[in-house]
């Protein structure tokens, strides 16, 4: 009898310890324009050692993706995240700079398997609007002064230059170095292109939005006014360029590890 109660009492313990492992957060991350997964390297170490599972997106035309310019869409990097996410639950969706764009309408299309929407520096729209829109109202960004756009290959591309203001101004030179000379063209459709949310999905979900506050690519102040328009649960600021996975990934990773619950 003693014996029959031990394995049933382990069995009892395996069954809860399973349940508990699916119900546990999954933390995606997903890089911005100009960037691809590499962005995350720094970060994706510090997250695991804590015990969360962690996955990172490559959007397509990104790192070494070799899709064409001229066929990718908003919704060709919204495919690529819902279908990393696939069958996953309780995610915790991080979106870089762009890419807040993408995870507003991943979790507006698949909200039962988002928990919390994370925006690092990220663009958080309203119904109805694109990066484009936003970025048109942020006089401080520098973005606009190193844009080149070649419409005949559907790209926008940042020159060396501006890189560095950019995105790491705030990092030694030969950190501003490498990472200016892996700076490639990003697709162009997908920054004039529209999402459409709804409060049910979209407006459903959690908000955390994470200021930077030295940023040349989405200034404080746009950064300050899209998280007053939109029911954010909670905010973080970091001291930081545009790129805080670069220049201060403890710092970041901490904050990220801190929303896991």
């Amino acid at each position: 009898m003693k014996t029959l109660f031990i394995a049933l009492a382990a069995s009892l313990f395996a069954i809860t310890s399973s349940a508990q492992n699916i119900n546990k957060p999954t933390v995606v991350l997903v890089h911005g324009a100009w960037s691809d997964v590499s962005a995350w390297n720094a970060v994706i170490p510090l997250i695991k050692a804590k015990g969360i599972k962690v996955m990172a997106v490559n959007l397509p035309g990104h790192g070494n993706d070799s899709t064409p310019f001229t066929s990718i869409t908003l919704q060709s990097y919204i495919d690529a995240v819902k279908n990393q996410i696939g069958d996953t639950k309780n995610v915790i969706l991080v979106g870089h700079s762009m890419a807040g764009i993408v995870i507003s309408q991943v979790a507006e299309e698949m909200p039962s398997s988002i928990h919390k929407l994370v925006y690092l520096a990220a663009y958080l729209p309203a119904n109805g609007q694109s990066l484009l829109d936003i970025a048109k109202t942020d006089a401080t960004s520098h973005v606009g002064q190193f844009l080149e756009i070649d419409q005949s290959a559907a790209s926008a591309g940042i020159g060396k230059e501006g890189a560095v203001d950019i995105f790491v101004a705030d990092a030694p030179k030969l950190i501003q170095d490498r990472f200016a000379r892996g700076v490639q063209p990003d697709p162009l459709v997908p920054f004039a292109s529209p999402v459409t949310l709804s409060e049910k999905n979209f407006g459903s979900i959690k908000k955390v939005y994470i200021h930077t506050l030295n940023d040349h690519a989405i200034g404080y102040a746009t950064q300050q006014a899209m998280v007053k328009n939109t029911n954010v649960e909670s905010v973080h600021t970091l001291k930081s360029s545009h790129s805080p996975f670069i220049t201060i990934p403890d710092q970041l990773a901490a904050i990220l590890i801190s929303e896991v619950h």
